[in-house]
């Protein structure tokens, strides 16, 4: 019996750990942000349900489950992390939307973004330079992008939401 509770302790620490080191590799914080949060730039965003969006960065999958369920879109979620893109894929099956939701593993720098109508990014404002190159690319002509705590430097916010540092930009 010890030996068992041993194991499951082991492998416990080995998920936790990798849960906040994989995203620290890369330099994003394993932290989420406000469900209330979430909404608001997802309103701003104006995700139709013929659209689909791009969450930089899924973590647990909340923002997937949230545009399915309350805005009718289709979501892809791009993360580097195994253990979260796990808690992303559950989150989706319990929260009925799992036909709705793509989860791709890998750094989101080197993912397509070009059939993305929304980017959803919360970030630190370290990569808001090199993200921005990277949409200047990609992104199709009335995509939206939406981003918390940072802005993109040399683009003008279509909507600023002051209270929540909520940033819209449109293409």
């Amino acid at each position: 019996m010890q030996f068992l509770l041993a194991i499951l302790a082991l492998l416990v620490i080995g998920i936790s750990i990798t849960w906040v080191l994989v995203p620290a590799l890369y330099g994003l914080p394993p932290i989420s942000t406000r469900a209330e949060r979430i909404r608001r730039a997802l309103e701003l965003a104006e995700l139709k349900p013929t659209e689909t969006l791009y969450d930089l960065g899924c973590g647990h999958g909340r923002v997937l489950v949230m545009a399915c369920r309350e805005f009718g879109g289709r979501a892809v979620g791009i993360e580097v992390g195994p253990v979260q893109r796990a808690v992303s894929r559950v989150n989706a099956i319990l929260h009925g939307v799992n036909s709705q939701v793509r989860i791709e593993p890998g750094n989101f720098y080197k993912a397509d973004l070009s059939a993305a109508d929304v980017i959803f990014a919360y970030l630190t404002s370290s990569h808001a330079g090199p993200l921005q190159q990277k949409l200047e690319r990609e992104l199709k002509r009335g995509a939206r992008v939406v981003t918390i705590s940072f802005d993109l430097p040399g683009w003008e916010p279509a909507l600023f939401d002051r209270k929540n540092l909520i940033f819209l930009y449109r293409r």
